[in-house]
């Protein structure tokens, strides 16, 4: 009997130890476990507060994906969208809709080769309009008496001139070199080659918000215009929209020298009843000169001068315009020609009067 309990407290104390083991055994791998995770976490921890004088020659020679972004950042849009272009593969199972090219050119009233719409009561004299003098005193000096604003400055252009466009297309950036700012730095290039001062007010009255773009176009006009107590001629560029119902956009452009460029509207108003635009007759004068002047120079480049009941901001002097440059179904390199071509029409009515 007592052999048998013996063996019974030995069999017990074995299997006891036996389980000691195989306990200790886990914990302590469990333990091992988490100390190479936290390590491991460590490690990237103190990697990603590592200042880069502290990397080795090895790794500093090995691209960091940091490294990668800043290097894809870095590249222009322009060179970014040639590769999505290039690449179909971007736009795989997209839908494509068509551009439809034209050239706009008539219009309720034809005058001398170059077309009018008015959509107001006014019965102009246009003879009258056009051999009248400036509305303002236009100095010969390089102070500037030129202001151009972009009151929707986001809006943007095509990429490229294939005939179509992708439903994921949006015309619009916040990137100056590609939207209507663009147009605006051909106008001002033009203008000073020509020794006649500007300010290109680059501001971004539509981004982050598209509502109250004209509240805060007009307090920007009217800073430089406190700030530039010469500016006589403040020019608002554009670019239009023409989307038919099935999806179809609408591209204006003119032909000059074997190259394409956008059509251009020039727009004026008249006082709606308020009373604050006393000087829309002015405007009107202003915009025929150079709209005939476009026209002469370049036929084919304008549509119809639009004349029609609203400001937009232009009764902040005798010489405020608002100007369409193309549509959204325009290249840029299309609207970048008529801005060019557009600063040498509005030199040549500056100073010739």
């Amino acid at each position: 009997m007592k052999l048998k309990n013996t063996l019974k407290i030995g069999i017990c104390v074995v299997l006891t130890l036996c389980i000691c083991v195989v306990a200790v055994f886990s914990v302590v791998n469990r333990v091992n476990q988490y100390f190479d995770v936290k390590e491991a976490a460590a490690l990237m921890a103190a990697f990603s507060v590592m200042p880069d004088a502290q990397l080795t020659v090895e790794e500093t020679e090995k691209p960091t994906v940091m490294e990668k972004s800043k290097r894809i950042a870095s590249e222009s849009e322009t060179q970014a969208k040639e590769k999505d272009i290039k690449d179909n593969s971007t736009h795989k199972n997209e839908k494509k809709y068509p551009i439809q090219e034209t050239n706009i050119s008539t219009g309720q009233i034809e005058h001398n080769g170059f077309y009018i719409k008015n959509t107001t009561s006014y019965d102009m004299d246009i003879d009258a309009l056009l051999s009248s003098e400036l509305p303002f005193d236009f100095k010969d000096t390089r102070e500037a008496q030129v202001l151009i604003v972009h009151t929707h400055t986001c809006e943007s252009y095509m990429d490229f001139d294939e005939g179509y466009y992708y439903e994921s297309f949006y015309p619009r950036t916040t990137n100056n070199d590609l939207n209507v700012c663009a147009v605006g730095d051909a106008i001002a290039k033009g203008l000073k080659e020509k020794g006649i001062g500007v300010i290109h007010a680059k501001e971004q009255h539509d981004n982050p918000s598209y509502n109250g773009a004209y509240d805060r176009s007009y307090d920007t006009i009217m800073k430089y215009m406190d700030k530039y107590k010469e500016i006589k001629v403040v020019l608002d560029i554009h670019r239009d929209s023409m989307t038919a119902d099935d999806m179809t956009r609408y591209k204006p452009t003119f032909t000059y020298k074997g190259q394409k460029g956008a059509q251009i509207m020039i727009m004026t108003g008249r006082d709606d009843g308020d009373g604050d635009f006393p000087t829309w007759e002015d405007n009107l004068k202003f915009a025929l000169k150079l709209h005939s002047t476009c026209e002469q120079k370049y036929p084919g480049m304008t549509r119809p001068l639009y004349f029609g009941d609203f400001t937009y901001n232009m009764n902040v002097n005798s010489g405020s315009l608002l100007i369409e440059v193309g549509t959204d179904a325009n290249t840029l390199d299309e609207a970048v020609l008529s801005g060019k071509l557009l600063s040498n029409a509005l030199a040549e009515v500056l100073q010739n009067g």
